[in-house]
């Protein structure tokens, strides 16, 4: 029985939209803009504790469009989940919450700043496919920095 209180325990427990915010300042008059607009998109991790076993991991994503320096619109969407993980190695741990969590929760995030954009009459930002992994491992080297996010700037 006590092999069975060992057993390694990984479970989703909630996906869920923590927050979702979405601006445009200088609507209407830069609606009639003709340019190309410049999408800058901010991607970052979040984990914190929430009780024993338990982990909210959340992933968050900037997107800021604008035309020359004024915006067009700014969407600011925080996807989270909840986690149960234990009677995992001490090792396993981190890697299981900065790469496999963030992994599960993006594709709901993609959706959802997907379909605001699009709900706020604009063409959709699709966010690319990210390497939590590579991810993961840029963070942890450069521990100390206080830098917790990727930066990845496109042009739409």
């Amino acid at each position: 029985m006590a092999e069975q209180d060992q057993t390694p325990v990984f479970q989703i427990q909630r996906v869920y939209l923590k927050d979702l915010s979405l601006e445009q300042p200088n609507s209407p008059q830069i609606l009639l803009e003709q340019e190309q607009p410049q999408v800058d998109i901010n991607l970052g991790v979040e984990a914190q504790p929430i009780g024993e076993g338990i982990v909210e991991v959340a992933v968050v994503a900037t997107v800021t469009t604008k035309i020359k320096d004024k915006t067009l619109f700014l969407v600011e969407a925080k996807q989270a989940g909840i986690f149960e993980i234990r009677n995992v190695p001490e090792d396993q741990l981190n890697p299981i919450v900065g790469i496999a969590c963030p992994q599960i929760v993006y594709p709901y995030l993609r959706a959802v700043v997907a379909d605001v954009i699009t709900r706020a009459g604009f063409p959709p930002v699709h966010l690319a496919e990210v390497n939590f992994q590579a991810m993961y491992e840029a963070q942890r080297s450069q521990q100390g920095n206080g830098d917790g996010g990727s930066r990845i700037i496109t042009n739409a």
